[in-house]
């Protein structure tokens, strides 16, 4: 199967240990040129975190630069006709499943069912606390949100009992075009790859090593509630850094305008598993020389990407 490309939303965070210069001066505009060109260029999967609220206290660390992930993809499916439409992650617990399951479907209706969401339980507990949302019930009510949502996307008579939503006699409409709707999950532990094997069609690591993916692909694969299908892995190269415990000394995770090279790091993270992946973004002077560096993976690096 050939490797998929994804690409980050340029400007979507401003993280201080990874946002560039010329980054930081792009506006709508720009993004909107990247974008349509990325959709031309044929990369498979456009994708962008979110955090609503960013205490000051670790605002140094993470930056308070984000948007809110189905708002911003909504704005790139108006710009664009085939990149699929993916948030990296939904903080899922932070906001009603009703409404979530609302502004999911919508995306993807008018997207022409393009979005896929990529799920987290979040990290950021004083984000919690100012949303009113319990931070230590997150994995409780992500599961809960997860059925309640999926009651709403499948049902022709969506009846739901829980703990933190119920619903009976009522409709919700228009449903995703996708059936399943693509539901990703970001995330290590145990409890997250359960979750991946019950509802996902992915899985987005960050901190475990791509030497570990197959045992933890065949953990997913080995849980009672596993759906059977194929399970999906994305890879942001510019992690690497991060699990060998540097997020920036990493030789691996830099990026590199060297085809041989990159070339060499996808055939092994295909080895593991690996079926999507985000190149690390080499340091550029300018936006110019980024939509560049886009025309040049879709040249000299996705053709050769077996």
């Amino acid at each position: 199967m050939p490797m998929k490309f994804c690409v980050a939303l340029p400007h979507s965070s401003e993280l201080p240990y990874k946002s560039q210069a010329w980054e930081r001066q792009v506006g709508g505009a720009q993004i909107s040129q990247a974008m349509r060109l990325a959709d031309e260029l044929g990369y498979w999967k456009v994708m962008l975190g979110e955090h609503f609220i960013i205490p000051n206290e670790v605002r140094e660390r993470s930056g308070s630069h984000y948007f809110q992930a189905t708002t911003a993809l909504a704005f790139v499916a108006g710009q664009t006709e085939r990149i699929r439409l993916a948030s990296s992650i939904t903080l899922l617990p932070l906001l009603n499943p009703v409404v979530q399951a609302k502004m999911w479907a919508t995306l993807d209706w008018l997207s022409g069912g393009r979005s896929a969401m990529v799920v987290g339980v979040g990290w950021l507990q004083k984000e919690f606390e100012i949303l009113g949302v319990p931070f230590h019930e997150r994995g409780r009510l992500c599961d809960e949100y997860l059925a309640a949502m999926h009651e709403l996307w499948t049902s022709d008579d969506p009846r739901f009992e829980g703990r933190y939503v119920s619903f009976k006699d009522v409709d919700a409409r228009p449903r995703p075009i996708q059936d399943p709707m693509p539901i990703w999950f970001g995330g290590e532990v145990d409890a997250v790859l359960k979750r991946v094997a019950k509802w996902g069609d992915g899985w987005s690591p960050s901190t475990t090593h791509p030497d570990q993916f197959p045992e933890r692909i065949d953990f997913i694969k080995s849980q009672p509630d596993y759906h059977g299908r194929p399970i999906e892995v994305q890879f942001a190269l510019s992690r690497l850094g991060v699990v060998h415990g540097s997020s920036s000394n990493d030789p691996a995770s830099v990026g590199r305008q060297d085809a041989p090279y990159v070339l060499d790091q996808l055939g092994w993270l295909a080895s593991k598993g690996v079926t999507e992946v985000r190149l690390a973004v080499p340091q550029f002077e300018d936006f110019q020389a980024y939509l560049d560096w886009l025309r040049w993976v879709a040249e000299e690096i996705m053709p050769k990407a077996g």
